[in-house]
């Protein structure tokens, strides 16, 4: 297997919602899942993409908090895409107690997917043990940006004109 295979969250939320308002997303990664997908110990570099982003949204935000403390003595994490790879979180504590929350840096801004793409969580650094346990509760605040036609409104269709 592959980092992703059991990782990777769909985003839902922006099929029910016509109005197009901001929605959340949120999955909690288990480090212990992440392990067992990639077959080998996890390590600096590693990407494992947590949250599917379709081509169109704006991811407004994203973040992450620990869930359950890593058992690795060194472990920071980044949060963003394949476009910046730490645009929302840089150098979390991984290993921080429970409920620690992330914050983001200071030139975070929104970011617009141009093509199909993940939110990715990586391995910034590592030391001092291999990760086994953890888990860290990302999430997102998105949107559909998409183009929703000529003027906005719903398209005119038969039954419309059968009465």
């Amino acid at each position: 297997m592959a980092l992703g295979d059991n990782t990777l969250q769909s985003a839902r939320g922006a099929n029910s919602n016509p109005g197009r308002k901001p929605y959340m997303v949120q999955t909690v990664l288990n480090l212990a899942t992440a392990l067992s997908d990639k077959g080998s110990a996890l390590a600096a570099s590693d990407v494992v993409p947590v949250i599917a982003v379709k081509k169109g949204t704006m991811i407004l935000n994203a973040g992450m908090e620990v869930d359950t403390a890593s058992d690795g003595s060194t472990l920071t994490l980044d949060l963003g895409t394949g476009a910046d790879a730490d645009c929302f979180v840089d150098g979390f504590d991984g290993t921080s107690a429970a409920a620690v929350v992330a914050q983001n840096p200071a030139a975070f801004q929104p970011l617009m997917a141009v093509a199909d793409d993940n939110i990715d969580m990586t391995i910034a650094t590592l030391s001092g043990g291999a990760v086994t346990t953890g888990k860290i509760r990302i999430w997102a605040w998105m949107m559909d940006c998409t183009d929703m036609g000529k003027d906005g409104t719903a398209q005119e269709v038969d039954r419309d004109t059968l009465a």
